[in-house]
């Protein structure tokens, strides 16, 4: 499955004409398995071994050219740092308030409230978000152990 849609996101750059290199491919890589959205420097830190002249800046620019490019997501919650998503169907994202944690949340049936909106306030919808917040399972288990 991610196999798949790392192809469509490449596919999508040839037509930008966006130069693949070995970091840019890995980076990308890193985004589509990872389901954690990660930051900049997660994927930094993931990936030094394998490239050690890659600079967090470097990192920082591919998001960029791959947020233009439409394959990539910046999710801004908030906290100091944004974490990335790579850019698929429609999902929402559950967040820890204590760790920061985003988790991935399919529910399909949402789809129609943008229909509804369209229809009570004759706006043209393009877009809408969703985010839901608690405490995920690793930092309720902490705090019960406290």
């Amino acid at each position: 499955m991610s196999g798949h849609r790392l192809q469509d996101a490449l596919e999508m750059l040839k037509s930008t004409r966006v130069r693949m290199t070995p970091q840019r491919h890995a980076i990308l890589e890193f985004l589509f398995e990872s389901m954690t959205h990660p930051t900049a420097d997660d994927i930094y830190k993931a990936l030094e071994g394998r490239f050690p002249n890659m600079s967090v800046a470097t990192v920082y620019n591919n998001l960029r050219v791959f947020k233009e490019a439409g394959i990539v997501r910046e999710l801004t919650y908030g906290d100091s740092s944004s974490r990335f998503d790579s850019v698929t169907s429609d999902h929402y994202h559950v967040i820890c308030k204590e760790c920061g944690k985003i988790v991935d949340f399919h529910y399909p049936g949402l789809d129609e409230v943008e229909t509804l909106a369209e229809h009570v306030t004759g706006f043209k919808v393009l877009n809408h978000r969703m985010e839901i917040y608690g405490i995920c399972p690793d930092c309720q288990n902490k705090n019960k152990q406290h």
